[in-house]
């Protein structure tokens, strides 16, 4: 029964990319849902793209083994993400009527830069696509008797199928509809797993005090690493293109900027819950984290409650990992399209052609990332790593290039290779602090000290509106 429900699921929101598919016309609905996005939808798209597999199953897991001080990363940093973009960064791109992240290094430091971060851009995306697909295939190994390759494959093709045909306006509306399911069934579960449990207070009492630890000890090393967790989703997601794309649909900059502080509280928020869940299992049920961590959660819900409860809990589940999927898939093909593909073949596309390359750029990484999920699973790591490439290459370009009108090519260039490069060795010569440090201020200082070796010729600044 539980399994037929989930294909009724599937196949419901396929239709409704389907029906969404009336209203895309041009690559401009395709991408960005012709720039008309009301606050409620806008806000419920950010929420629903960050809510997903590494906070249900990776978050929830990281806490049942470390603590709260294992989950920095996710959700805080995530939540810090959304309010950081809000604040400094969604007003000003808003008014720059960019199509995707890539075109602000084209307007800002010129094509060759452009090219370079694109990559940047695109490539981390593969990771991220592929967590995804681990958490839904998991999902459905948990109900059936398929292994987990297939399950992977099966999730590919079904949020493939309706981001290919309605593009930001499918991942719009049914991220509003995941949303709600999502809430729904997070605070349902939480409720009834209290209750089995005898209360909160029961719950909290056996529970070690160090598990609620927020802040690092007085310790620099302790500290540095404290604060690289808050950064690689905090500021490496910053300069992403899913939550750039998701601001920019909004119907106007006012509504971008608030949309991100409605996501970023309803995240913190709601993103609890699968750790709270967390914690009730391992009270309830410690024979559940004895095995993988990762499917202690759904596993737990399938052994120990009612059909009713288990159709909210997998209903939600699937919400959060397809609303992120499919918004992760469409971000790169953007990218790869508009800002890699379009003047890489110096052909001039209408835009009926353009939309069609698009679309067939989201086959592709959906492509990638599924043969890359086949081969890695753990969900967690694989979020992280798709962030850090973007704060170690990105982030200073981006931010600098708007608030900073002496940023220049050469030092945005310096920037993404001194700072791609450093993480490499750190990461090969696995350094005592974590590797995100040195490569950040590395990337820092070389866009810093490029920008004022080698000026721009001609300025292009980023002017507050």
């Amino acid at each position: 029964m539980l399994l037929a429900f989930i294909i009724v699921y599937l196949i419901l929101t396929v239709l409704v990319g389907i029906w969404a598919s009336r209203r895309v016309q041009t690559s401009g609905d395709f991408m960005l849902a012709g720039r008309s996005l009301p606050i409620a939808i806008s806000s419920a798209a950010l929420f629903a793209t960050w809510f997903g597999s590494e906070t249900v199953f990776g978050a929830s897991s990281e806490f049942i083994q470390g603590g709260l001080y294992a989950v920095m990363e996710d959700p805080f940093g995530a939540a810090l993400c959304l309010l950081l973009f809000g604040l400094f960064f969604a007003r000003k791109l808003y008014h720059m009527n960019l199509l995707t992240l890539g075109d602000f290094f084209k307007v800002r430091y010129g094509k060759t830069t452009e090219l370079i971060a694109s990559l940047f851009l695109a490539i981390p995306y593969v990771g991220y696509i592929a967590a995804q697909l681990v958490a839904m295939g998991l999902v459905l190994t948990a109900v059936t008797d398929l292994v987990l390759w297939q399950g992977i494959v099966i999730s590919a093709v079904v949020v493939t199928v309706y981001t290919y045909i309605g593009g930001m306006w499918a991942i719009s509306i049914t991220d509003f509809i995941q949303s709600v399911i999502i809430i729904l069934g997070m605070v349902i579960l939480a409720v009834i797993l209290t209750g089995k449990a005898g209360g909160l207070d029961n719950i909290l009492h056996e529970v070690p005090a160090e598990t609620f630890r927020f802040l690092p000890a007085w310790d620099l090393r302790e500290i540095v690493t404290y604060l690289a967790a808050w950064s690689v989703l905090g500021l490496g997601s910053i300069p992403s293109q899913d939550v750039f794309q998701r601001s920019m649909s909004a119907g106007s900059a006012r509504t971008a900027e608030l949309s991100c502080y409605y996501a970023a509280f309803l995240y913190l928020t709601i993103a609890m819950f699968p750790i709270f869940i967390g914690l009730c299992t391992k009270h309830l049920y410690p024979e559940m984290i004895a095995g993988d961590p990762q499917m202690a959660l759904p596993n737990m819900v399938l052994a120990h409650t009612a059909l009713p409860v288990q159709i909210l809990f997998f209903g939600s589940l699937l919400s959060a990992i397809m609303s992120t999927a499919s918004s992760a898939i469409l971000a790169p093909a953007s990218i790869f399209s508009e800002n890699l593909v379009k003047p890489l073949t110096r052909h001039r596309y209408n835009d009926k052609q353009f939309l069609l390359l698009t679309r067939l750029s989201v086959l592709v990484f959906a492509g990638v990332a599924t043969a890359m999920a086949c081969m890695r699973s753990n969900i967690y790591e694989l979020v992280g790593e798709s962030s850090i490439l973007s704060l170690v290459s990105l982030f200073a370009p981006l931010t600098l290039g708007i608030y900073w009108k002496r940023s220049s090519s050469t030092g945005a260039l310096l920037a993404m290779a001194l700072g791609m490069a450093t993480w490499i060795i750190a990461e090969l010569y696995e350094t005592e602090w974590p590797s995100l440090v040195p490569a950040t201020l590395v990337s820092l200082v070389a866009m810093v000290t490029g920008s004022l070796v080698w000026p721009q010729q001609q300025q292009t600044e980023v002017k507050a509106l």
